[in-house]
């Protein structure tokens, strides 16, 4: 299992949001590529970007940080947050991010998704972002009317080859992930599988390697140094 330790970007901050809410966010560095330098010691190889901005607006605020995250460490970038036309898609993958992330794009304009796969294959993922049962969009902003499992199978149906999903009621709440839902996702669909939300022991870590998930991220747990990132990297291989 890969580990994606994570940087959410706001006006060129690395933050964390408490439940998806941008009235409780807690700045942690003005320098995310500091941030990004320790995961590299730690010994990840992957890392999780959010322009939490874009996620809101649908432009590339935050690129400047992300390209300076990207060349300074050499590690594989996935971002997500705002990526609703080709254009932007374009724009982060030639700039040398290894995988953007559609999410309120892949729940409303499935036209888009399926043109983003054709031509790009697997550097295009989904993000599921659900609260109870439901996809989440617009920053997590707006229920949709998507449960999980059509998301996850309409996912399949357009070649998706990877989903990231987030139980928003345990984003940033140190409650422990949530083992149930990821279990039954994945046993019920082919899809790989990146756990977000609530990732928050080692413990946690095991229990998600141990059902063969393809990926799982840390926030702030990292952040509050409840996980030795060193220790979760060797435990996730």
């Amino acid at each position: 299992m890969i580990l994606f330790p994570a940087i959410d970007l706001f006006e060129g901050k690395a933050v964390r949001l408490f439940k998806g809410d941008y009235a409780q966010m807690t700045v942690y560095s003005s320098h995310p590529e500091e941030i990004a330098a320790d995961f590299a010691a730690c010994g990840a190889t992957h890392i999780h970007l959010v322009d939490l901005e874009g996620a809101r607006s649908g432009e590339t605020p935050n690129l400047d940080t992300v390209l300076k995250i990207r060349e300074s460490t050499g590690l594989f970038c996935e971002i997500g947050g705002g990526i609703r036309s080709m254009e932007t898609v374009e724009r982060y993958l030639s700039a040398g991010l290894d995988r953007v992330i559609l999410g309120t794009a892949a729940v409303e304009d499935e036209a888009f998704l399926q043109r983003a796969v054709d031509r790009w294959g697997d550097k295009i993922a989904a993000g599921a972002d659900i609260r109870d049962g439901y996809i989440s969009v617009k920053g997590w902003t707006q229920q949709s009317a998507v449960t999980a499992e059509a998301f996850f199978r309409k996912m399949e149906e357009t070649g998706v080859s990877t989903v990231i999903c987030t139980d928003i009621s345990r984003d940033g709440a140190m409650r422990g992930t949530n083992r149930e839902m990821y279990r039954a996702l994945s046993e019920k669909f082919r899809v790989r599988i990146t756990a977000s939300g609530g990732v928050s022991t080692l413990e946690d870590v095991i229990s998600l390697r141990e059902m063969n998930l393809y990926g799982a991220i840390i926030g702030k747990a990292y952040y509050t140094g409840s996980i030795d990132l060193r220790k979760a990297v060797e435990l996730a291989r």
